[in-house]
């Protein structure tokens, strides 16, 4: 059935595009994290372990809900590893050290990257493609991110 919520279908495609990409990072994001958690090494191995299992609930918790906006607005989300890699703005490479300084610096850039690539699309979903809903939705994202990033980065000092 199609989707009537006020906005040309075309916009619909538009905003579905961005949020499938969002939807990539997030799920690459949740990956890299949950590999730290998994591995993490060092005399703060108790602390950082539990650390990352914060983070990677809140980011599973973001997951499903890009995925549910997708489904509102009356597309499939993506669902296989081979989607998300193609999607993805970030690397699932590992290019710091297996310690929890190595992985925090890492999941730092990644949620700044996200951040920026959020930033970039909040005014012209809004503005552009008539959808005001999205664009709020992806502030409220911004915010989660911040915050996340402002946890790691508060390690590192």
């Amino acid at each position: 059935m199609k989707t009537n919520i006020g906005i040309k279908q075309e916009n619909i495609n538009k905003v579905v595009d961005v949020l499938t990409k969002i939807l990539a990072d997030e799920f690459v994001l949740y990956t890299k994290t949950k590999r730290a958690h998994w591995n993490v090494e060092g005399p703060d191995f108790y602390n950082k372990h539990l650390f990352f299992e914060q983070q990677y609930d809140a980011i599973d918790e973001i997951v499903d809900t890009v995925a549910e906006r997708i489904r509102a607005l009356g597309h499939y989300a993506p669902a296989t590893l081979k989607d998300f890699l193609a999607l993805t703005h970030l690397s699932e490479e590992l290019k710091e050290k297996n310690d929890s300084n190595g992985f925090i610096k890492e999941l730092l850039l990644d949620h700044e990257s996200i951040i920026i690539y959020l930033r970039e699309n909040i005014n012209s979903i809004a503005n552009e493609l008539q959808d005001a809903g999205t664009s709020d939705f992806i502030t409220g994202l911004v915010e989660n991110h911040e915050k996340m990033a402002w946890m790691l980065r508060a390690h590192l000092k």
